[in-house]
């Protein structure tokens, strides 16, 4: 979330968040593939977690298309879209995300298309993924830091291992609803479980930052 400088905010939302984590599990559901449920809440590292799902997919013979019809029926969480609104008012908000552009247009679609910072995808002329590109490295971090070199500060919320560098780098981390493992390794960042704590976290910091400027 960004507000008009000299008060600005990043904020990375885990309304959006925990939508793309779900892509991966409602394709479990679909498939009766359990070990597609895995997310960054339980594997760290990402290229790990995402070549072993590349791994399964080419086994099950699972394309693109079969993915884009289990992502179309996904629905934001309740409270998402209203916690959504409630954050374009006061601030601009950047997703960002380990999904993949291929993945994300109906979602961003049914969130009134906030901008995606997220990773591509490689595919075949049958509709195999035959593998990933990450944009970079730690891109959550990375994004944070070019934020901050724009003389922003930043907001961040996530819920994940993989959130846990942008947390710790920006002004203000906050852990939405994580699960208690990620929260047992990381006992000293804040921890809301509803979008009204979120709400009132948020609204806390920037009643209390005159001079702040946030994503």
């Amino acid at each position: 979330m960004i507000r008009l400088p000299p008060r600005s905010t990043q904020s990375r939302s885990s309304a959006a968040s925990d939508v793309y984590k779900r892509q991966w599990i409602n394709v479990a559901k679909q498939t009766g593939i359990e070990e597609l449920r895995l997310t960054t809440r339980d594997i760290s590292d990402y290229n790990v977690l995402m070549n072993r799902r590349l791994e399964i997919l080419k086994h099950h013979g699972i394309t693109i298309n079969d993915i884009r019809e289990v992502i179309s029926n996904i629905e934001p969480l309740p409270g998402a879209l209203d916690f959504l609104n409630w954050l374009h008012g006061r601030v601009q908000l950047i997703i960002v995300s380990d999904t993949f552009r291929e993945f994300a247009d109906p979602l961003l679609e049914k969130m009134g298309w906030p901008v995606l910072f997220c990773h591509n995808l490689s595919i075949d002329r049958e509709g195999n993924i035959t593998g990933f590109n990450l944009r970079q490295n730690d891109a959550k971090r990375k994004v944070t830091e070019a934020l901050q070199d724009l003389n922003f500060k930043v907001i961040a919320v996530g819920d994940s291992y993989n959130d846990i560098s942008m947390l710790r780098k920006s002004e203000h981390g906050i852990l939405f609803q994580p699960p208690r493992n990620v929260i047992d390794d990381n006992k000293d960042i804040r921890v809301v479980n509803s979008y009204s704590q979120l709400r009132n976290a948020i609204s806390e910091i920037l009643d209390t930052s005159e001079t702040i400027t946030y994503h």
